[in-house]
């Protein structure tokens, strides 16, 4: 597959999708992406929280609050944020949103995760967010179509801790990216934080918005 820019849809409308940023990120982070799938024909908004002091929860509660009662609207979520999207239907089912795109969340926990909090110096690091990213989902993703776009370049946080799995964007490992009730999955050449810039990254979430499953060619679905 190669790495062309996205190709924009062919109808007039723009289907809104809000873009959901991780730990450590401020909404500036998801602009390479927001402007991917800008370009693919896509009304691409970004939603910002406080990722570290505050608890996803609440981030979860507010993110519901902003969809409730507004058009149909997707969702992408990168790492933490595909988690904070997940949970804000798990605690409003009924929000319009059809889809979601999680981009590297450790949908069943984090050993990343797991690993900082272990230790005094490095526990602080991920603040109230934690338990989320240490625990994942802890059941099935809500019923919705999910589909997950993880990475295969081991180079980040995990790697320099020597705790995530060699197949891994290293910092959160292939096998962390899937859970039963998926609608699909893919991986794509991209690290971590590649996953922002990648243009295979952006073109296989603007396939699943538009169709509910990724690109696999011949392939049969990665799930």
């Amino acid at each position: 597959m190669s790495d062309s820019p996205v190709s924009p849809i062919d109808s007039p409308a723009r289907p809104p999708v809000l873009l959901i940023h991780g730990i450590w990120n401020a909404r500036l982070w998801l602009l390479p992406l927001a402007r991917k799938l800008r370009a693919a024909g896509f009304d691409a908004r970004i939603w910002g929280y406080s990722s570290v002091l505050d608890d996803p929860a609440h981030a979860a509660r507010a993110l519901a609050e902003r969809l409730r009662g507004g058009p149909q609207m997707d969702l992408v979520g990168y790492s933490l944020g595909g988690l904070v999207a997940l949970e804000a239907l798990r605690i409003a089912p009924a929000l319009p949103v059809r889809r979601v795109v999680c981009l590297g969340s450790p949908l069943c926990g984090s050993c990343t995760a797991r690993s900082l909090g272990a230790h005094r110096w490095s526990s602080p690091l991920l603040g109230r967010s934690a338990r989320l990213l240490q625990r994942g989902l802890g059941d099935a993703p809500p019923p919705v179509e999910v589909g997950v776009v993880a990475g295969c370049v081991p180079r980040g946080l995990g790697r320099l801790l020597a705790v995530v799995d060699p197949e891994s964007d290293g910092t959160v490992a292939i096998a962390e990216t899937r859970v039963p009730g998926l609608r699909d999955h893919c991986i794509v050449q991209a690290s971590h934080s590649g996953l922002l810039l990648s243009p295979q990254a952006a073109r296989q979430a603007a396939c699943f918005l538009r169709s509910g499953r990724f690109e696999h060619g011949d392939d049969a679905p990665n799930v």
